[in-house]
Parts: C-alpha cells; structure tokens; sequence
C-alpha cells in the first residue's frame, strides 16, 4: 500500500496518477479525498489529529506528505511541527518509508542564484524557519536509524492552478489586463511543473536506493526572467506582455487590503534576485529532462482553454 497524505491538491493528484505505474494499492487521505483512477482507497481524515494520521498510515509500505496547510504563519506554526511528528512517529510504528515533499524556504538568501542539496540551511523568514525545523525532525529520525525516508523539494509551481503565473500574469493577460509581476521582472526566476514534479516524486518513492537523502525535482529552468515568462504567456494567448512590477514595500501596504499579500512579504527576496534552482543530481541519477518552459506554458494555456 503506498499512501499519499493531502491527496486532494495538485501535487497528490497527480502523485496518485504516477503511482498507479507502479502499484495497484494506493490509498489517498485528505479531509475530502476523491478518487483518480478509479481504484484507490479513500480515507477521509483530519490530519491535524495524531490518530487519525496513525489509522491512515497503518499497513501503509509508502507514505507521501503533499499536504499543504493555509499559508499563513500562525497556521503553520501551530501545525507543521506537531503534523510531522505524528507522521514520523506512525511510520516508525507501522514500519513504513516516508517521502516528504517540500518547499525550499529553508535555504540562505545569498545563495540563490545556484540552489544545490548541499546549499547552507539559514532561513530568514518565519515560514522558513518552521519548514527547517520540519526537515530536521526527519532528518535527525533517519539519522538515528528509527526511521527510513526521504526528501524532495520544489522551487514555485507552474500549474493550471495554484501557481503565481497563473494568478498574477495569466489571468490578467488573458482579461486584457497587464500582467503583474512581484518583485523584480529582470531576475532570472526558476519554476517547477507540477507533472514532473508528481512523476519525480513517485519515481523516488519507488526507487529503494534513493532513501535516506534529499533530492532536488526536476525544475524546467530556462534561465528565463519575470518578463520571460510574462513574455511565453503573452505568445501563447496572442496579447502583448505588458506588464507592471509591485515591489516589497508595496506588499505592506496592499496587505491592509489583501491579508494573502502579507503572508508573501517576507519571502520576496526570492523575487528579488536571481532564484535558480539545480536539479542535476535527480536528472542525471534517473536520466529526466524537465519539461521546457515553451512546452509547460503551451500545456497550461491549453487546460486553461485559452
């Protein structure tokens, strides 16, 4: 049984896919899980409770997190810790691998413009110190032989939905509006799409050799700029890319209005120099080619029906 935790958002609905290339016994696990191919198991469950994490990894042989609570600081500072210490815990119980799926907020700023597995761990946001402490729960379990697992991690989406392209440059494209870019749109800016991440990820789970480490998923890294990508969309829908930037202390004063845009404030240094991020370790272990920013955007705006 291999076991996805969040299997409603567009990382676990896709994952749920992959998987059933290698297993028939999938089993998703969200507060309101819907089935994808048909034949998985559901278990519809609060993961924010320690038990109901254990039923639902019980006689599981691989759990997947793709969960992702509401971003907010003061959500994840209640939940991130205790959730992932329940999912340890229960995979310890229950002997079952864990992959977790994360984000990349934990690395220091000054080193993004190569973002590597060995790149120095130094957040300097709030959100980032919390995502460091989760990773090194998992990482100190492994490391004391308790406990067998692995982590994948992802630069910004590119997806047909939760994804800032689509939010902030696509929609207002294709409503003849400007795009709006935050932070700065001549900094090169990497993205991963959400295909490959969900079939990188599966990949790992179901690669015993690939435990006990961090990897970086394949990211579609083009060397392409804010107003590159504005640039692909505005191509592939026939507008202009017109466009206008909102820099970081600007963000301040919009989330008096929009409450979402304070919550994005203290991560805009990644907008704010070049964010590049370096998947050559998984690409050349498992001979993937990411797919291209042209092929991603085109795919995207198709779906989208534009």
């Amino acid at each position: 049984m291999q076991t996805i935790l969040g299997a409603s958002g567009s990382v676990g609905t896709l994952l749920a896919k992959e998987l059933a290339n290698y297993t028939d016994k999938v089993r998703l696990v969200s507060r309101n899980p819907i089935k994808v191919n048909g034949k998985e198991e559901l278990i519809k469950a609060d993961l924010s409770s320690a038990t109901e994490v254990d039923k639902a990894v019980a006689c599981s042989e691989v759990v997947y997190v793709t969960i992702a609570f509401e971003y907010k600081y003061k959500v994840w500072n209640e939940k991130w810790l205790p959730f992932i210490k329940s999912v340890v815990d229960s995979c310890i119980k229950h002997n079952a691998k864990l992959v977790f799926f994360d984000n990349i907020y934990m690395y220091d700023k000054n080193y993004l413009s190569d973002i590597n597995e060995n790149s120095p761990i130094n957040p300097s946001s709030r959100k980032g110190l919390i995502r460091m402490q989760v990773a090194d729960y998992i990482l100190n379990n492994i490391e004391t032989g308790k406990l067998t697992a692995l982590i994948a991690r992802a630069p910004d989406f590119i997806a047909a939905r939760n994804s800032i392209l689509i939010e902030t440059v696509y929609n207002n494209l294709s409503n003849g509006k400007k795009a709006r870019w935050l932070g700065d749109a001549v900094k090169i800016h990497d993205f991963i799409y959400v295909p490959d991440a969900a079939k990188a990820t599966a990949i790992l789970g179901n690669s015993p050799d690939a435990y006990n480490q961090v990897w970086h998923l394949p990211t579609c890294n083009g060397n392409l700029t804010g107003k590159g990508w504005i640039e692909l969309f505005a191509n592939e829908i026939n507008v202009e890319p017109k466009f206008s930037t909102t820099p970081a202390w600007m963000l301040g004063i919009l989330g008096i209005f929009i409450p979402i845009l304070s919550e994005v404030k203290e991560m805009m240094y990644q907008m704010e120099n070049d964010y590049i991020f370096n998947s050559q370790k998984f690409q050349k272990q498992f001979n993937f080619t990411p797919t291209k920013p042209e092929v991603a955007v085109r795919e995207i705006v198709r779906m989208l029906g534009k």
